[in-house]
């Protein structure tokens, strides 16, 4: 992985339904909470979005860097400490991977079923990463459907002419 540090990034207007009780959005709460842990800033980034768009599943978080796969969670709940815990660690194995990739088994328990999208960085090597813009034959599925690239180009061209 490059140099840069990884970044957490905390949607703050998730609502977990405790907004009532406890007086603020339970994506400002797990902020805070994991800014209290006082991360080393050598370490982690942390920033807050006013909303990152996946409503029915808050509490959201992202870790991201330069050049590597970028992953999204929800369900994180601002009373469990093991969520903010885990997020912390799964930043540690996050800067030791290849372009950031970590396997399911290789981020945290908590992180394992709240995982909502693992996005590949542009230009990455990584061996489950397609090229779709290739004149040849391609497999698509683990089962070994093949789709031909090429014919759908063809007829395309005819339509051109």
């Amino acid at each position: 992985m490059n140099s840069e540090i990884p970044l957490v990034s905390i949607c703050f207007t998730c609502r977990d339904g405790r907004e009532g009780s406890c007086g603020e959005r339970g994506g400002a709460r797990f902020a805070k909470k994991l800014i209290e842990r006082k991360i080393p800033q050598s370490t982690v980034a942390v920033r807050g979005v006013r909303c990152m768009s996946q409503c029915k599943r808050p509490c959201i978080a992202s870790l991201s860097a330069k050049n590597c796969f970028t992953y999204i969670f929800g369900d994180l709940d601002p009373n469990q400490p093991e969520h903010i815990d885990a997020l912390l660690k799964l930043s540690l194995s996050y800067t030791r991977a290849e372009e950031g990739f970590l396997t399911r088994k290789e981020r945290p328990e908590p992180l394992r079923s709240s995982i909502l999208g693992r996005i590949p960085p542009i230009g990455s090597k990584s061996s489950i990463v397609t090229d779709l813009n290739q004149d040849k034959i391609f497999n698509v599925h683990p089962s070994k459907t093949r789709i031909f690239h090429l014919v759908e180009r063809l007829e395309y061209k005819k339509t051109q002419q």
